[in-house]
């Protein structure tokens, strides 16, 4: 890489932290194509870009833990079937064409986020909050993570909808839970494209331009009231959709 593709790469990656870290995503989905643009190979760029995904949702989680946005007994039960999910997901990355998976996985982030910013929805999503249903967060995390596992995504976008719409946790809880759980697919999906190589040179870029994008896009979390947020999170489940789609298609 040259130092203009650095120099663009990094501003791109901290761009993306910041969003993600305001409504407790990390986007992986919007940096992936950037990142196999200047990856040594389409195998090592997904695995430094889940790698980064990882980084970027630890340093959110940091600010979210502190501010008590974290559901721990949800973590733990939605977790270890991620984790789970994302290891075989990147083992057998290949037996399953990416274009396919990219695109229903773009749909349900539009269906999603245009779902989300309907007012009616908004209104639906609060008066749900309540007893968390463990059993959903057990198999939409172990979904999530076999998919996101298979094109180097942590797919916490597809998470954040399912501890909304299926779980029912709060939007400020969902937010911080979601990135502690893609701390752990991170590390996962990591470990299951080893195999295939990880571009490191691309993955510590990326992860120190992410940091700081990530801490400044949690600290302004708070600052949102929970309809905000919604309003938010939606947004962002449309771009994202919208970029996975064109990616996919490109």
């Amino acid at each position: 890489m040259d130092a203009l593709e650095v120099i663009a790469l990094a501003l791109w990656c901290f761009a993306v932290a910041l969003a993600g870290g305001l409504v407790g995503l990390v986007l992986g989905n919007m940096r992936l194509s950037a990142v196999l643009l200047v990856a040594s190979s389409p195998a090592a760029g997904a695995g430094a870009n889940i790698g980064v995904s990882g980084v970027a949702a630890f340093t959110a989680a940091a600010t979210h833990i502190r501010a008590g946005r974290i559901n721990w007994r949800l973590f733990a039960w939605m977790a270890p079937p991620s984790m789970a999910g994302a290891v075989a997901g990147g083992l057998l990355s290949g037996a399953v064409p990416d274009q396919g998976l990219l695109l229903a996985i773009g749909a349900l982030l539009l269906y999603f986020g245009v779902d989300l910013l309907r007012p009616t929805h908004a209104a639906a999503a609060v008066a749900r909050q309540g007893r968390p249903d463990i059993r959903a967060a057990v198999v939409a995390g172990a979904a999530i993570g076999l998919i996101g596992g298979f094109v180097g995504l942590i797919l916490g976008s597809l998470r954040m909808p399912a501890l909304l719409r299926y779980v029912g946790e709060t939007p400020e809880r969902a937010v911080g839970t979601n990135l502690a759980v893609g701390v752990c697919v991170g590390i996962a999906g990591v470990i299951g494209h080893a195999p295939d190589g990880v571009d490191w040179d691309v993955l510590a870029i990326c992860s120190a331009a992410s940091i700081p994008g990530a801490l400044l896009g949690a600290r302004l979390t708070g600052r949102l009231s929970e309809r905000a947020l919604l309003r938010a999170i939606g947004v962002v489940l449309v771009a994202a959709g919208a970029t996975t789609i064109l990616q996919a298609l490109v």
